[in-house]
């Protein structure tokens, strides 16, 4: 019997709900919800998963109560957004597309990746791949631009630049691909807006980069915050079962973007 098989012979359903739970911590917190001190829900196995956590010292004492004081001592994995350099900050993803350089790409998010697993992260949410052809869509710095094709080039280097060639690294951060799909085309680029877009638009523009993340190896994808006609994406069975899973074959983890659950 594997250790991962002997883990889950022994847990409790909280334990295993626990695995799948992941909440901010207080130091970089985004969004409507501001959680308090998550350090009993750690404890009990309740959370097994933090964001927003940053620096050594912070992520080693969380990691410290994980391993001593919890019943089967499971580490935590704690991820956080490096959107453009973690230690060393590089020119924002727009800025970084109008290179054409897919070594640039996949160099810069190497140098991330070595600083943010020394703080002790695990994963990283990038890289995003929202196609945006609206100016008005104040995310737009976040991505790669209007291309599909280039984001996909985009998707192949940061996934390859993130985790390098073995996961197992102690330099390498598992990459989160997002936010799937068709985030970008938001009704008059208001954020969290409704999504109506064609078959053929989701198909040739916005489905590409995610494709060529998965082929590139991507270990996690992030569903978007939005509805895509008429669908929230965070429970959008055509696109995260059958495609994602079916058509692709990603065997990987989705993880839902802050508080999506909820906000269903």
């Amino acid at each position: 019997m594997s250790r991962i098989e002997q883990l889950l012979s022994q847990m409790t359903l909280t334990e295993k709900l626990g695995q799948l739970t992941m909440t901010a911590s207080g130091y970089a917190v985004t969004g409507p919800i501001i959680v308090g001190d998550s350090t009993d829900s750690i404890k009990d196995g309740s959370v097994g998963n933090l964001l927003n956590m940053v620096g050594p010292g912070p992520t080693h004492e969380m990691q410290k109560i994980a391993v001593e004081q919890t019943r089967l001592g499971i580490p935590l994995l704690i991820g956080l957004d490096i959107i453009h350099g973690h230690r060393i900050l590089f020119p924002l993803p727009i800025a970084e597309a109008a290179s054409f350089d897919p070594r640039l790409w996949e160099r810069t998010a190497r140098e991330a990746a070595k600083e943010g697993a020394a703080d002790g992260l695990a994963m990283t949410f990038a890289p995003m791949l929202d196609v945006s052809r609206d100016p008005r869509w104040g995310r737009t710095a976040e991505g790669g631009g209007e291309d599909g094709w280039l984001n996909s080039r985009i998707a192949e280097a940061k996934v390859r630049g993130f985790q390098g060639d073995d996961l197992s690294s102690k330099d390498a951060l598992a990459a989160c691909a997002k936010h799937f799909a068709a985030y970008g085309p938001v009704n008059a680029g208001r954020e969290y807006a409704s999504v109506d877009i064609s078959e053929r638009t989701l198909r040739e523009v916005h489905l590409p980069p995610f494709e060529a993340a998965v082929k590139a190896g991507v270990e996690t994808i992030m569903p978007a915050f939005t509805d895509l006609n008429g669908i929230p994406m965070t429970a959008h069975v055509p696109l995260l079962r059958d495609y994602l899973r079916g058509e692709l074959g990603f065997d990987g983890v989705l993880v839902s973007d802050y508080n999506a659950i909820g906000e269903l």
